[in-house]
């Protein structure tokens, strides 16, 4: 099994608790769905965002969509003066046998401009992806309550 590296990346209008998470989890949720990744096959996360965003960190938004037992790691971007704010990055290392060009990076909204050769995604239902990350909440929520229940 090899390990490659999916990127990707998302802006926010604010620093904001929920614009945070909301933005994270679509962009994972998107990355996910993309390249069929399963939680066991994550080696680890990498997530920054611009020194401009610590209202949240952003690697709950994994946790809400399963990633419970992943290694990560939220960290600032270097800020330079041209750098894109307002930004969240991900560097997921995946333990997969996909050929590196069959891997599919994800960028939205302003951070198309940091890699415009990979902001073409194929057609997405938008309404069957808002569904299935309403699912895993439930279900994050649902382990939240045991573990509250179980006093762990």
């Amino acid at each position: 099994m090899i390990c490659r590296g999916i990127r990707g990346a998302i802006t926010v209008d604010a620093n904001d608790r929920e614009l945070i998470l909301e933005a994270t989890r679509k962009l994972l949720a998107l990355i996910i769905r993309l390249n069929g990744i399963q939680p066991k096959d994550i080696a680890s996360v990498i997530f920054t965002t611009s020194p401009d965003l610590n209202a949240e960190y952003p690697a709950l938004a994994a946790r809400q969509l399963g990633w419970w037992d992943a290694p990560l790691l939220c960290g600032h971007e270097m800020s330079v003066p041209h750098g894109l704010p307002l930004c969240i990055r991900i560097l997921i290392h995946w333990n997969t046998e996909r050929d590196p060009e069959k891997i599919h990076h994800v960028y939205l909204e302003k951070a198309t401009a940091l890699r415009p050769d990979k902001a073409k995604l194929p057609p997405i239902d938008e309404s069957e992806l808002e569904s299935w990350i309403h699912q895993q909440l439930s279900l994050w929520d649902d382990r939240n309550r045991r573990l509250d229940q179980s006093g762990a």
